[in-house]
């Protein structure tokens, strides 16, 4: 990014200042495409704010030069560039609130052909984009068509492109680079024909917009991340999709289904969270019954990819109104040729409760272990636990916290007091962290008087395991007659009565590879949910004395490791 734009505080002049470089680059490369083919390209004119902000001239020729350079590539590939070029240029927080993550085009060849593997029809299918952005799957589905339509007459092929493809996107300059993007790839049909492209992308809300005609054959795109307060109206129109907070993407899936048509396909890029999150679970029980899904490709990898975007990704195709046999399961890496590599890693069955989380295997050396998870009935309520969150959310209490103790204080335990070994150790190292809490009048409800398993709430893909739990000691507890619990640890706390497997041993099991492998299969996101642990599959009570015997004997986390592989792999090495 030039540290000119970079520098400026003002939102809205930094907003300002990335449409005039945006604008000014993509106009550079229309113009040496022009120069290289030596036809000319009728390109839209930008939005009318758009000169509001005067570029310094050295920076302007180095927009003018990238668009120049973008010239030697394929059209795709030089929307992509250039569009994520003018999104890195926009203020982090508008571009979190909007959740702009634009498509790269091996991805957006790749949802392309899951959508005609599901049954898509180029001869004749209306598309739609709804949250198009900078355009990443108008050119393909246009270049698509015309790969269909072979020997068609161009005015034709043009009225093809413009009666049968439509992009919705509420930034205005956005909207503009699709529809920029999408006449400079049809350009040659449109001198062909003899007349221009006509717009075929609308600026809206597209949460606002009613779906009209019979709908489309297919709805594709990348929809806006991230949790949004809706307004009264909309939420009771998307409340069949909701439960608790809103996601936008969780949102944009519910109105997919409202504009595709009986048979359509919905094809979507969305984190991979709605396939076991709480707040997710009336989607799945609405796309089980009305779109189940055809096809699903898990992304690798983020780097390289979506870069600011800390949940795991996925593709995925649904049928309207399809059956709701097996759909296949891919795993999808993005090579640094921009290729998309694709290995087959199973299947996917919906659940007999479709609401319930969807384990898909994320890996093939999943694929075993998702068909023996899919029989075990157990989970912790069955072992006497349940699961809820550390109470103290410290930054609301902070004069409350102690270095050292005092009358009324009781110990805080913050999430590094569970180690990556699986060990407890009362610290507190980080900045602003101190290891003791004085409860004042009211406050006892943040005081923990028993025995537990503290499990970390947040984790990162990339590290070995995603389950880190340790045992809090009765004997600690004790010593202090309570502790106070911070909100960053889930507590396994035993629930009515006594429970029937020993806080030690719910320990060892979490903190098993095989059993953190099989929650990977569970959870998508950097967190880790009380409704995900509860929804964990387990050994059942009877396997369960084996493991308490070894626990019990202090026997290794090998010796463990091993008879759980027994359990869900049937091995017995």
């Amino acid at each position: 990014m030039p540290t000119e734009i970079e520098g400026i505080r003002d939102e809205s002049a930094r907003i300002a200042a990335a449409r005039s470089f945006g604008a000014r680059a993509i106009t550079a490369y229309a113009a040496q495409i022009t120069v290289n083919t030596g036809q000319g390209i009728a390109l839209s004119q930008p939005p009318q704010d758009n000169g509001s902000y005067v570029l310094d001239a050295v920076v302007a020729r180095l927009a003018h030069k990238l668009g120049t350079v973008a010239a030697d590539l394929d059209v795709e590939e030089a929307a992509y560039q250039l569009s994520v070029m003018y999104t890195i240029m926009l203020p982090e927080r508008l571009r979190s609130r909007l959740g702009v993550y634009y498509t790269p085009p091996a991805l957006a060849r790749r949802l392309i052909d899951m959508a005609s593997e599901s049954g898509v029809d180029w001869t004749t299918c209306r598309v739609l984009d709804p949250a198009c952005g900078g355009g990443a799957f108008l050119a393909p589905a246009a270049r698509r068509i015309i790969e269909e339509l072979p020997g068609c007459e161009p005015a034709i092929l043009l009225n093809n492109i413009a009666s049968r493809l439509r992009g919705l996107e509420i930034d205005d300059f956005a909207a503009w680079m699709a529809q920029a993007f999408l006449e400079i790839a049809v350009a040659p049909i449109c001198r062909l024909a003899g007349r221009r492209l006509p717009r075929v992308v609308t600026v809206c809300d597209s949460l606002e917009q009613t779906p009209d005609g019979e709908g489309f054959d297919l709805v594709i795109g990348n929809p806006p991340y991230g949790r949004v307060t809706l307004p009264p109206t909309l939420r009771d129109r998307y409340k069949r999709s909701l439960y608790g907070h809103a996601n936008l993407y969780g949102v944009f899936t519910d109105l997919a289904l409202r504009w595709t048509a009986p048979r359509g396909v919905i094809a979507f890029v969305t984190p991979t969270s709605f396939l076991a999150g709480e707040y997710f679970k009336a989607l799945r029980g609405l796309l089980a019954r009305e779109a189940p899904p055809a096809g699903v490709d898990f992304i690798a990898a983020r780097r390289g990819v979506f870069e600011d975007v800390l949940q795991e990704t996925l593709l995925a195709a649904y049928r309207r109104g399809g059956g709701t046999g097996p759909a296949a399961v891919h795993h999808v890496t993005v090579t640094p040729e921009g290729s998309a590599s694709i290995t087959r890693s199973g299947k996917f069955t919906l659940p007999p409760e479709p609401a319930s989380p969807w384990l898909l295997p994320r890996v093939p050396e999943h694929t075993p272990l998702i068909a023996r998870l899919a029989e075990m009935p157990t989970r912790l309520s069955d072992w006497g636990y349940a699961v809820s969150t550390g109470p103290l959310v410290w930054n609301r209490h902070k004069s409350q916290l102690r270095s050292t103790p005092c009358s009324g204080a009781y110990p805080l335990i913050w999430a590094e007091a569970v180690t990556p070994d699986g060990q407890f150790i009362h610290r507190a190292l980080k900045r602003n962290h101190q290891p003791y809490f004085r409860i004042e009048k009211g406050d006892d409800w943040l005081k923990t008087g028993r025995p537990c398993v503290l499990v970390q709430r947040t984790t990162a893909k990339e590290q070995r395991r995603r389950l880190i739990a340790a045992e809090l000691p009765a004997s600690f507890v004790e010593a202090h007659g309570a502790v106070v619990i911070e909100n960053h640890l889930n507590m396994v706390r035993p629930c009515n009565g006594l429970p029937r497997v020993s806080p030690a041993a719910v320990a060892a099991i979490l903190n098993s590879d095989v059993v953190d492998r099989a929650f990977r299969c569970i959870s998508g996101s950097v967190a880790v949910s009380a409704y995900e642990l509860e929804a964990l599959p387990l050994p059942d009570l009877e396997d369960m004395k084996e493991i308490e015997a070894l626990v019990a004997r202090g026997r290794s986390r090998a010796a463990i490791e091993q008879r759980l592989r027994a359990i869900y792999f049937g091995e017995d090495a």
